[in-house]
């Protein structure tokens, strides 16, 4: 192993020393003009070659034109860098000088669709004051690229990367957006959509017109012979949409591999120039502003038959290339995955060289689990077990999103605290489709999959959480009860380890929107109940404390206020603590010398946390509630009211 791992880095340094003088002839021009900066890209080549030399060895070595093949991309890498705007080229000697920013206790995520919120990405500009107000420091703007017109799976089918749909706006004006966010330090997100184009992309024009390239670009086949072998691991990810990986395409009279809609063609990473090109469109989508990336569909980007086809080791060695060649050309560029697999495969894309950020789909379904069975174990045993991240990577926690919610929680752990998995899936999907006595969620099914029974949840954060049926009730307690959950959900993901990301519309109380069941175009896809046009009778300049919008909104921003002034909040770490109560779910966050201690009650009556179990987390004097400044005394038993989350301030002077 060590003989091989010698070998590779001699033969990286041979390569470069090759390849470099070639690319800076070719550039010599432009070079001479940025001598200065030249060498802080040379830098920055030298310090991270080794290791994109080696993954990309590990994907493409055994080609004939493997040289030719890293020529190219060094060439792709400095030609990106040499476009890349002054300002954006200073952004990323900040980002280097400080690397862990997005550690910080100050940043707060939020997320929306551009023509739902604002219609247009121009009218976006003039609410910038209110995402400030919002305490946001990161701005996810859902996909806006070119899209076929009717069906295209909301903006995940993209045709063209560097073209913005022209009903949203124009690259220039993102461009201009992105300026002017990065003047309030709010960073930009942006969906990168790499597992597959739409078919109406150039590259899916060209193979339809019997390009062999571009065929290349995709996985295609004359017979049902190879997709019949693949079919037999593979899942439905729309079962009632499409059934199967594979979709006839009478231009070419091959069968394409779809693994999501038979509109969307996946990209054959096993072909270099498929790399090369993806690697193109995040570099120039980098020098648009775009500071952190949402790799859509990162388990599905490589191929082996015999398996699923999912989190293949290739799938990995592709991102950290993409991460290697991101620090040396856009060092200010974070990558998010989007993996909503097992948790096993979910932390397995989180590190400092592949992506620094990730969903954390875990937490989210079992935040709305423990709120389903008002009661912790399970939440209390995954988080205690799971939740760590490597040094340098931080979670994206959500409460809700643009998808739908699947319990992808870990069988064993479920029975190792006595739960059955499979019938308590099926619990939750009844009770939060508000199909199970006593329920008060009112979320929408989603691709019920008739043959294993499986099936996700759609809804708005307040409608699976019960503010609709309460609503709908005209019941005052309820809506109490409703207002009391969401709180609750609030706290939590404002105040554990990672940044918060508030899906726009939330904070003042947004319910299912069932107008999509009248769109031909949308109505057999219920995530569009929650993707809803901002109503704005709930404008960002509400005054009137007497509605639930303004109550939201104000306890929202109270929240993650408080959340900027807490410095034990940076950094991520979490330590999961034994609160002695079925209900009570608790845990530590600690940064330099400040310590808070969360404890969140599920139950809908009040419980208690004992003193002794305060003591042994470190509560030895009187301390401050900081949500309501009130003092719990030493000695004395913490109680919880229904639904209600504590932060205690225990640090020592």
């Amino acid at each position: 192993m060590t003989a091989e791992y010698d070998w590779r880095i001699r033969e990286a340094w041979k390569s470069l020393n090759r390849i470099l003088p070639e690319v800076e002839k070719t550039f010599a021009a432009d070079l001479e003009l940025a001598s200065h900066e030249w060498n802080k890209f040379r830098n920055r080549l030298f310090r991270e070659w080794e290791r994109l030399f080696t993954y990309l060895h590990q994907l493409y070595g055994w080609q004939y034109d493997f040289f030719y093949t890293l020529e190219r991309i060094l060439r792709s890498a400095v030609q990106y860098w040499l476009e890349r705007p002054a300002d954006l080229k200073l952004l990323d000697e900040k980002r280097e000088s400080d690397p862990s920013w997005f550690l910080s206790e100050k940043m707060v995520g939020g997320v929306l669709y551009v023509d739902l919120f604002s219609d247009n990405l121009a009218k976006l500009d003039d609410h910038i004051p209110y995402f400030k107000k919002l305490g946001l420091t990161y701005l996810h703007l859902m996909p806006l690229f070119a899209i076929p017109k009717g069906d295209n799976d909301g903006g995940y089918a993209v045709s063209d990367y560097r073209a913005i749909n022209p009903d949203v706006g124009t690259m220039e004006e993102l461009s201009r957006l992105a300026a002017a966010l990065r003047h309030e330090e709010i960073s930009l997100v942006l969906d990168f959509v790499f597992n597959h184009t739409s078919d109406e992309h150039l590259w899916a024009r060209k193979a339809k017109s019997g390009d062999h390239d571009f065929m290349a670009y995709y996985y295609t086949y004359p017979d049902h012979e190879l997709p019949d072998q693949f079919q037999k691991y593979l899942r439905d990810i729309f079962p009632s949409v499409k059934k199967g990986s594979f979709t006839w395409c009478e231009d070419v009279k091959r069968w394409i591999w779809t693994t999501f809609n038979s509109f969307q063609w996946d990209l054959n990473y096993s072909n270099p120039e498929v790399f090369r090109a993806m690697l193109e469109e995040m570099l120039f989508l980098s020098n648009q502003g775009v500071e952190v990336l949402r790799l859509d569909a990162v388990a599905f980007i490589w191929k082996r038959l015999g398996t699923n086809c999912e989190n293949q080791p290739e799938a990995h060695t592709i991102i950290r290339a993409f991460n290697a060649i991101s620090k040396i050309v856009a060092p200010c560029l974070l990558l998010k995955s989007e993996a909503i697999v097992h948790p096993d495969e979910v932390i397995r894309y989180l590190h400092p060289d592949e992506c620094q950020l990730s969903y954390n789909p875990l937490l989210m379904a079992l935040l709305w689990e423990a709120l389903a069975t008002r009661e912790v174990k399970f939440l209390e045993h995954a988080m205690r077990n799971r939740y760590r991240t490597p040094a340098g990577c931080t979670w994206v926690n959500y409460v809700r999103c643009h998808d739908d919610i699947g319990w992808t929680f870990d069988d064993q752990d479920a029975r190792n605290i006595g739960i059955d998995p499979i019938g308590h899936r099926k619990f939750l999907n009844k009770f939060y489709t508000g199909d199970y006595p006593g329920s008060f969620a009112r979320g929408v099914p989603f691709q019920f999959n008739g043959e294993t029974g499986d099936v996700r949840v759609s809804g708005t954060f307040s409608s699976l959480a019960g503010l609709e049926d309460a609503i709908e009730k005209q019941d005052n307690e309820l809506i109490e009860r409703a207002v009391r959950r969401i709180n609750l959900l609030r706290s939590i993901q404002v105040s554990i380890g990672g940044i918060p990301l508030l899906y726009v519309g939330d904070e003042w109380g947004m319910i299912n929107d069932y107008t999509y069941l009248s769109d031909p175009t949308k109505v057999n896809d219920s995530r569009w109940v929650h993707r809803s046009r901002r109503k704005w009778q709930a404008r960002e300049d509400l005054t009137d404390q007497n509605t639930l919008e303004w109550r939201f909104l104000h306890e929202m921003v109270k929240l993650l206020n408080l959340r900027k002034e807490l410095t034990a909040f940076q950094n991520g770490g979490m330590e999961v603590i034994y609160t002695g109560n079925p209900h009570l779910f608790g845990y530590i966050r600690a940064f330099n010398n400040q310590k808070i201690l969360i404890v969140n009650n599920f139950a809908e009556e009040p419980q208690r946390m004992k003193a002794a179990h305060l003591k042994a987390c470190g509560v030895e004097s009187d301390v401050i509630n900081l949500l309501n400044d009130e003092t719990l005394f030493s000695g004395s038993d913490l109680v919880l009211a229904d639904h209600q989350s504590v932060w205690l301030d225990i640090s020592h002077p």
